[in-house]
């Protein structure tokens, strides 16, 4: 198994180099890192057609106040159901099964 990381710097301007990057480096699992897009501009279909399926949790500011505002996930663990769905509620307590 593959699993890669990928400072992306706003996924939405770099898309054609991660879409040429995974079709040459193939991982099996991406991290992506600064994705600087809401999660309604993620760019889903176009890396469903390369073969991948996404998670994503998007934000269009951070906060210079705390790192649990500047960062949704800091403390937050995402229930597989929801991951399964694509629209995890990082707001909400683990399930039961987490």
């Amino acid at each position: 198994m593959k699993i890669a990381t990928f400072n992306i710097n706003n996924v939405n301007r770099r898309l054609p180099n991660l879409l040429a990057w995974l079709k040459s480096a193939r991982p099996d699992i991406v991290c992506l890192q600064e994705l600087k897009a809401a999660d309604e501009a993620f760019p889903e279909a176009a890396l469903r057609r390369a073969g991948y399926r996404a998670v994503w949790r998007g934000q269009k500011t951070a906060s210079r106040s705390s790192p649990a505002a500047a960062s949704p996930f800091s403390r937050a663990r995402i229930c597989p159901e929801e991951a399964r769905t694509h629209r995890a509620d990082i707001s909400r307590r683990p399930c039961a099964g987490c």
